[in-house]
């Protein structure tokens, strides 16, 4: 982790994963990315408590602070999405309309290109994923404290080297423990606070009212600027989160945002974000098939290994 050649091997094998990835999304899209920008990658199946659309408003949040200051220093970045709805999940098949929406507008804007990229990597299944958990920096695991059971694509994204940006919700806590704090950028609401909140009353139509940042973000939607003009289009979305957010989506945005810039930090300091790069690699040994086998065998199965003659 402190080797320098070592370091330029590590970054030349993840650019060369990103090349590779970069080719199959235009050719698969159409839409031109740069491997040098920060990949930052959610792809895991379509739902409310997956919270995509948390990812979502904070990629519309940095679009508009860019149009207001065509100046501002941003880490360019490439925002990936890809999973599948039920089907009969229509909020879940809207909030990829809103993906796909957002990333017309902003894939078209000359004022952000090199900048901001915005792709829905299609048809997400075992085969189509394989090149993209090498070729992420950044994996995305926000779904809100208490929802996941566990999840096994965060610990892919880790294994290959990409750095996670999540809540304390099922296997985050138990990667987080083994990487080390300081190699995973930690956000949001936990469980406890998560319940807590909801026992006292939660408002979110408070919050929007009270915090500009994400009043201006709804707004933007609720405007028809992502959707040709119609402003009813993504109502049913904007609607719940202000009125209802059963996923406390507004509660945790602050924070996402301010560890978003984090992030933005570290990806600064290459050094500094190929070492937790590597050591999230290094550190994932208890997560191997090897390990949940053996515990299985010893905890739930009650077998022991048997001699075989050959």
């Amino acid at each position: 982790a402190d080797d320098s050649g070592f370091h330029d091997e590590w970054q030349a094998m993840k650019t060369k994963a990103k090349q590779r990835l970069a080719k199959i999304i235009a050719k698969r899209t159409g839409i031109q990315v740069d491997p040098q920008s920060l990949f930052d990658i959610q792809v895991k199946r379509i739902h409310e408590y997956k919270r995509q659309h948390l990812s979502v408003l904070n990629i519309i949040s940095l679009y508009h602070r860019i149009k207001q200051n065509p100046n501002l220093e941003v880490t360019p970045r490439t925002f990936i999405f890809g999973g599948k709805a039920a089907p009969g999940y229509y909020m879940a098949k809207l909030m990829i309309k809103l993906i796909t929406s957002v990333g017309n507008i902003i894939n078209n804007d000359p004022q952000v290109n090199g900048l901001l990229r915005v792709v829905f990597y299609p048809n997400f299944n075992v085969k189509n994923a394989q090149p993209i958990y090498p070729a992420a920096d950044l994996s995305e695991q926000i779904s809100l404290a208490g929802k996941e059971a566990s999840g096994t694509g965060n610990m892919k994204f880790s294994m290959n080297g990409a750095l996670t940006i999540g809540t304390l919700d099922g296997a985050n806590v138990e990667i987080r423990e083994e990487v080390g704090h300081e190699n995973f950028f930690l956000f949001g609401l936990t469980v406890e606070d998560v319940m807590r909140t909801l026992n006292e009353g939660y408002h979110p139509l408070d919050i929007y009212n009270s915090n500009d940042q994400i009043k201006e973000t709804i707004d933007l939607i609720n405007s028809g600027l992502f959707s040709h003009g119609d402003i009813d289009l993504f109502r049913p979305v904007t609607d719940n989160l202000i009125h209802h957010d059963p996923f406390l989506l507004l509660a945790d945005f602050p924070s996402y945002f301010d560890c978003q810039n984090d992030v933005d930090a570290a990806y600064k300091d290459r050094q500094r974000w190929n070492r937790m790069s590597i050591l999230n690699v290094a550190r994932m040994g208890k997560f191997s098939s090897d390990r949940s086998i053996q515990e299985y065998c010893e905890n739930i199965w009650k077998v022991k290994p048997t001699p075989v003659s050959l």
